[in-house]
């Protein structure tokens, strides 16, 4: 059993948990994902390890409440434990492979929206660590959105705050901040290290191919059960089939077909969705008779 050592909500459903897993705490390198069971009957869901403590044998996971399975973990507290939580599993970040002395004559920026953030923290981190400068954006709807600025202000270079509201710093999308940060404050850089939706990677990588910027991305949002079993994270890349929990989860952008996996990740992720409605309606007391895009 895996036990919860600390648990906090960053902002409206989105929760943070430290998890007791020594073995996966001492494997765990930026860039992989565990899988986590909240008990027996539960299903498998995927999720970032965004930090990891190796003295204290704890991993940490940020999510948000946006399905049935997801909402069973967060309903979790201090204390008690879930079934499993396996990992690290998938690829290492490409970064960590590379030579510290080439990354060093690279200039780095990470775009995470929403959630994202979870997966760059730790590249970041990383990079820090080994006194490599690094530029971060972070993208979310609203300031009260906003999730993990202090420990972002730490270990980066700059960090750029995008709110679709305009409520807090930049207003506008990343892709924005990115073409102003690049076309008018002169900003080069050689690497984009990109966590968002697949709509927001998929635009961010046409721009960054216009810039003739090398662009990985990570596509840990299109995997269901994370083991390979469910063919879900099946994509293309490069006219090759890879699996993003398996060969991934980050591809070179620019090779990625995008538009494939949109449409696989419909596929698998509508019915949980739906399924989540329909209970958020019975707790409720009303039925919705709209459809579930009504309620994106």
């Amino acid at each position: 059993m895996y036990e919860i050592l600390e648990k906090k909500e960053l902002a409206a459903n989105v929760f943070s948990m430290d998890i007791r897993a020594p073995r996966v705490a001492k494997s765990a390198k930026p860039g992989q994902f565990v899988i986590l069971r909240a008990d027996e009957r539960a299903e498998r869901i995927p999720l970032a390890i965004c930090d990891y403590d190796t003295e204290r044998g704890s991993v940490n996971i940020v999510f948000q409440v946006n399905g049935t399975s997801t909402k069973k973990i967060a309903e979790y507290e201090k204390g008690q434990a879930f079934a499993d939580f396996a990992g690290p599993l998938g690829q290492p970040s490409k970064l960590v492979s590379e030579n510290l002395e080439n990354l060093k004559n690279n200039r780095m920026l990470f775009i995470a929206e929403g959630i994202g953030v979870a997966s760059v923290y730790p590249e970041v981190k990383w990079l820090h660590e080994c006194g490599i400068d690094a530029d971060v954006i972070v993208s979310c709807k609203s300031k009260k959105d906003l999730i993990m600025e202090k420990e972002f202000r730490t270990i980066s270079t700059s960090l750029y705050i995008s709110t679709d509201d305009g409520s807090y710093e930049y207003k506008g999308c990343s892709i924005d901040l990115l073409k102003e940060l690049v076309e008018k404050e002169r900003k080069k850089y050689d690497y984009v290290i990109a966590m968002a939706s697949m709509d927001m990677m998929r635009n961010i990588c046409r721009v960054t191919q216009n810039l003739g910027i090398k662009t990985i991305v990570s596509l840990k949002s299109i995997m269901v059960d994370g083991m390979g079993m469910c063919g879900s994270c099946r994509v293309t890349v490069g006219g090759e089939t890879k699996f993003a929990c398996m060969d991934g989860p980050e591809f070179d952008g620019h090779l990625v077909n995008f538009e494939e996996a949109i449409r696989r990740q419909t596929m698998y992720k509508t019915e949980e969705g739906k399924a989540y409605m329909d209970q958020q309606e019975k707790e409720e007391g009303h039925v919705c008779h709209v459809g579930l895009e009504h309620h994106n």
